[in-house]
């Protein structure tokens, strides 16, 4: 494989066949079927969660001419993602990138940082099975919304005293603590203050999460009877954030799913987001959330490891959760991205008339970072310079063709291509709205777009 590799997936994960949107309604499934050679066919009644691009072992991507996979294919060729890359990420592909369908709330979680990772890997390879961390950055391709980081910590004062079921279960001396620690002092900017506020916020999270299960689900139903019963006047109105109608329903909603659960207390001390289709957000490693509903780009660091503790059967770590969150507290707007214009592209004249785009989406790290081009016209196309490492490149929408030096490609919705280090890269549209997403890595002279504010 010279320059560009037509990586098809051959693989889909569903989350123990409950979690994932049912049948053509998941993007992931549609993306994955249009991949010919990998002889998948939709299941109108199965529900189909994640599509994998990259080189993770869990479930690597395969050339479809030669079926190598692409783990071995940049192994056998340095190359592909540059010496540097290559021995600075262990020959294997700094990033993964994902497609996500969901259709019922994803756990409760966090992904450790690279030491922790390294630690729980070695103590428990089974539930923790890579050594590295996992930062990642979310896009939506179709209205999103999710629980993500901790909320101001006057809004989750404002719910400790508005919200009987959550005060009662945590305590009143521990609600008390947390009042008299953070009152008056929520929005300091002393160091000092900021750290005292965050061990009180982490004391009195813990106190929630080590409830046993019997005493949380007796609490979640005078909670829920509370949700069904107030409607817009439920935990005393609301924050500033979301108001009491929202809450309520979020509350039943999710009760629907997982009844008696702890996340329906959870919900009170995270920030409730909703993306619309192009937004995005990026959370470190350590930091905390839970995906809800909707289709969504992922892009993150090569790894697979999930501290749980809520909204889930599976394996929960709560003493590590505990320990490990960075109890950072801010609103939500905080961690929403803002994408700029990418500048290594040039349209053409047809691209430009047509007010197509592209745009990147640059987080903090320098693992990856993601462009999305919009080709809103036939002929319109987009040059992208070489880049010092590789690129992976999915389209979402719309048809045309990917050229990288003599060699051109058809695309269409669900193709996925590997586009080798320091080779030009030519998208061009044969319908009236092409879009695609190129997650890549390049360690120097990767733009600083203030990826998260």
């Amino acid at each position: 494989m010279t320059g560009v590799g037509h990586m098809l997936l051959d693989f889909l994960l569903w989350l123990n066949g409950r979690l994932g949107k049912v049948g053509k309604d998941s993007a992931a499934a549609k993306y994955a079927v249009a991949t010919e050679s990998n002889k998948f066919s939709i299941e109108d009644e199965k529900p189909y969660a994640e599509l994998w691009m990259g080189t993770h072992p869990s479930l690597p991507s395969k050339d479809v001419e030669t079926q190598r996979s692409l783990l071995d294919l940049v192994q056998d060729n340095k190359a592909l993602m540059t010496v540097k890359i290559s021995e600075k990420y262990g020959e294997k592909l700094p990033f993964l990138f994902k497609i996500l369908s969901i259709r019922k709330a994803l756990s409760i979680q966090a992904h450790p940082n690279k030491k922790l990772a390294e630690h729980l890997h070695a103590k428990d390879p089974k539930n923790y099975p890579d050594d590295n961390h996992k930062p990642e950055m979310t896009i939506a391709v179709t209205p999103f919304d999710g629980l993500c980081g901790f909320r101001p910590l006057k809004e989750l004062a404002h719910f400790l005293a508005n919200v009987p079921a959550l005060r009662n279960l945590i305590g009143k001396d521990e609600a008390e603590k947390f009042e008299k620690t953070v009152s008056g002092r929520e929005t300091s900017s002393n160091p000092e203050v900021i750290e005292k506020n965050k061990k009180a916020l982490q004391a009195v999270f813990s106190a929630l999460m080590t409830k046993d299960k019997s005493t949380i689900a007796a609490a979640a139903k005078e909670l829920v009877k509370s949700a069904q019963t107030e409607g817009k006047n439920f935990a005393g109105g609301g924050g500033p954030s979301n108001d009491g109608k929202e809450l309520a329903d979020l509350v039943l909603r999710l009760n629907g799913q997982f009844e008696g659960d702890v996340g329906l207390f959870v919900l009170f001390y995270l920030n409730y987001v909703k993306l619309e289709v192009g937004e995005a957000m990026f959370l470190k490693a350590d930091d905390i959330h839970a995906y809800l509903s909707g289709d969504i780009i992922e892009c993150m660091a090569s790894s697979d490891n999930v501290v749980r503790a809520g909204f889930t059967p599976k394996f929960q770590d709560i003493p590590t959760l505990t320990s490990m969150l960075t109890y950072s507290y801010a609103p939500i707007s905080e961690q929403k991205m803002h994408p700029v214009d990418y500048p290594y592209v040039t349209l053409n004249r047809t691209a430009y008339s047509s007010s197509s785009s592209a745009i990147l989406y640059d987080p903090p790290i320098e693992e990856f970072s993601v462009v999305k081009t919009e080709l809103n016209c036939k002929g319109a196309k987009a040059t992208f310079e070489a880049v010092e490492g590789p690129s992976v490149i999915i389209c979402t929408a719309g048809s045309g063709s990917i050229s990288v030096g003599p060699k051109s490609q058809p695309v269409k919705a669900g193709y996925v291509f590997f586009v080798g280090a320091t080779a030009e890269c030519v998208l061009e549209s044969d319908s009236e709205s092409f879009t695609t997403f190129k997650a890549f890595c390049e360690l120097s002279g990767k733009e600083n777009a203030n990826g998260a504010s």
